[in-house]
């Protein structure tokens, strides 16, 4: 497919750092078709040609010279690379030089410090609140007295994996419950709730949405209809607005822009791993 332009992260780690850098510089580019693909642990010169090989193929196929978002540390392995004849665009380039002449020191180069297990207790945070956030899955558990946060709204409005990635990116316990019709009804919190007023963040959608994701769930049935996500969407909203739970719509939001809000509003100020 000539119109598309491929791109690739390279990485001689993961590739997560190369990846989600690309992936942001490429959203600029809206009315560009691109490829993309990624490379990772290319540590070695073998696999280096293999990825340069595989890079310059890309660019006769497309018709198009390739990108190359790289994140590998070792200048021998770049050299290679960039044989493919890609636009090199090397993560680090810009921000190294500077931070060694601030900093009076040269750079440490060290394969896959970024995605690494370099801070044991940090990743001991994340493997705990991931458990915390499957446990407290859906009111699987309510014992809520460790939650950091506490996600509320009704089912499928993207509770569950925002959850995941509190606790996997920040290291959050964040525990959710899910408004049934029965607590609905009423017209406060949920008992189990109260207490805990200061950690809940409300989570909201758009009934059309939320329709659509029911039926893919559970077709035709009652849980799935129009009628059925817009009333329970309308109670769940006045419940959290006269309670004064700060909430957000879902319906048009990343799972990255939902948890910023939460930890910004809650003032959970957390490094992301």
């Amino acid at each position: 497919m000539p119109d598309l332009r491929p791109v690739f992260y390279v990485s001689d780690g993961t590739g997560i750092t190369a990846e989600t850098i690309g992936h942001s510089l490429l959203t600029q580019f809206a009315d560009v078709r691109f490829v993309t693909d990624r490379i990772p642990f290319v540590d070695t010169a073998e696999k280096a040609r293999a990825a340069a090989d595989e890079i310059r193929q890309a660019g006769i196929d497309h018709g198009f010279r390739p990108v190359v978002v790289n994140s590998c540390v070792d200048p021998a392995l770049n050299a290679i690379l960039a044989e493919s004849g890609a636009l090199m665009l090397d993560v680090f380039a810009p921000f190294i030089e500077p931070l060694e002449r601030e900093l009076n020191m040269q750079r440490q180069s060290q394969v896959g410090r970024a995605h690494g297990m370099v801070d044991f207790d940090a990743y001991h945070r994340r493997i705990n609140a991931m458990n915390y956030a499957l446990a407290h899955d859906d009111g699987v558990s309510m014992d809520y007295s460790e939650a950091d946060l506490i996600l509320v709204g009704v089912s499928r409005a993207g509770k569950t994996p925002t959850c995941v990635y509190l606790a996997l990116h920040h290291g959050v316990r964040a525990a959710n419950y899910p408004l049934t019709e029965d607590d609905l009804d009423g017209d406060r919190l949920p008992a189990k709730l109260r207490p805990h007023r200061h950690k809940l963040f409300g989570l909201t959608i758009d009934p059309v949405r939320l329709q659509q994701i029911r039926q893919e769930r559970r077709p035709n049935s009652r849980y799935a209809q129009l009628d059925t996500c817009k009333r329970e969407v309308a109670a769940a909203e006045e419940m959290l607005r006269n309670e004064g739970i700060q909430m957000l719509s879902t319906t048009h939001a990343s799972i990255e822009e939902i948890s910023s809000r939460v930890l910004e509003v809650l003032g959970l100020n957390r490094e992301m791993f």
